[in-house]
């Protein structure tokens, strides 16, 4: 890929660096400079050591925790909200907010009476500290892109873990692809298409917050290898319960992917007792590194926003990267 001009920089946050870090060599740039600092009490400090007046901003940050535990979700987006404030009052000519992980995206509408739809009370805070466009992978419901007033570049990772799978030669005749839930459906449908499989579909019940159950499964999976898509993997519990489910039918082997590895509380635990082959990710968040062993394999989603940076910058079709053709 050609040089960067100057007049676009491409800045870091605290959360995923290795993530901006290969941006950057995809782009034929180097990091630009900024202090980021905790204040004893907890308070965040950002400052731009070097010049940023009338650039192109790029800042590479997930709301989500990083790998070695210093910063959780909600320091994530408090430093990110800063580093755009500091860009804006330094006279940045555009900024963009690269949100890999756009954090609590599942809170998304009012599902019960007296809760917030915190999904747009983030895309209320970027949008006032000062962002000019907002690009993200994947998100829980693409609604979102809804709740902002400027443009979203709604990225998709389906190519990639396709290509993963391609790559393993799976006999084609057996393959499956199964949506842990109706609402993952669409997506499922076209990873599918894209695998020239067939397609399953679980309906998932929630019990309790952060619980989940299998009630249902349309499609048949016995004797075949099945792969399961979902946005994102938390605490593990639906795909684990998805997993039995799947075994208990007569599935050969089971694959697991997602885009986003969040991975708290048993997660890690869950997935390694659960009857899968190999968990697949991106690295949107990041994996502590003694954690990449055995079944979780990741794959870096830098390559795809890398380009999606430079079409912003250069003024280009930004469309193919998210329309899929089929």
């Amino acid at each position: 890929m050609a040089s960067i001009q100057k007049n676009m920089m491409i800045f870091s946050g605290s959360v995923n660096p290795e993530l901006a870090q290969q941006i950057a060599d995809e782009l034929g740039t180097s990091l630009g400079n900024i202090r980021l600092e905790k204040f004893a009490n907890g308070e965040i400090y950002a400052r731009y050591q070097e010049s940023i007046r009338g650039n192109d901003v790029f800042l590479v940050q997930s709301v989500a925790n990083s790998a070695d535990g210093s910063f959780d979700v909600n320091d994530a987006l408090m430093e990110l909200l800063i580093m755009v404030d500091a860009a804006k009052r330094a006279s940045a000519r555009h900024i963009t907010a690269v949100v890999a992980h756009y954090g609590y995206a599942r809170q998304d509408r009012k599902a019960a009476s007296r809760e917030p739809i915190t999904a747009k009370l983030v895309a209320d805070l970027l949008t006032v500290a000062g962002i000019d466009r907002l690009m993200t992978i994947d998100l829980h419901v693409g609604q979102i892109q809804g709740y902002f007033d400027i443009p979203v570049d709604h990225l998709t990772a389906l190519p990639i873990l396709v290509d993963y799978f391609k790559a393993k030669d799976l006999p084609a005749e057996k393959l499956c692809v199964v949506s842990p839930d109706v609402g993952r459906a669409k997506a499922a449908k076209k990873f599918s298409d894209m695998m020239e499989a067939d397609l399953a579909i679980m309906h998932k019940g929630r019990p309790g917050h952060n619980k989940a159950e299998i009630t249902a499964l349309i499609g048949d999976v016995e004797g075949k290898i099945c792969i399961i898509n979902d946005d994102m993997i938390d605490t593990a519990g639906s795909i684990a319960a998805a997993t039995q489910t799947l075994k208990d039918k007569g599935a050969e082997k089971i694959y697991v992917c997602c885009t986003h590895p969040v991975f708290s509380g048993p997660a890690y635990e869950r997935l390694e007792n659960a009857p899968i082959e190999e968990v697949v990710v991106c690295n949107t968040i990041p994996v502590p590194q003694e954690r990449q062993t055995g079944k979780i394999r990741v794959v870096s989603v830098a390559p795809l926003l890398a380009k999606g940076i430079t079409n912003v910058y250069s003024n280009e079709s930004v469309s193919e990267l998210f329309d899929i053709q089929l």
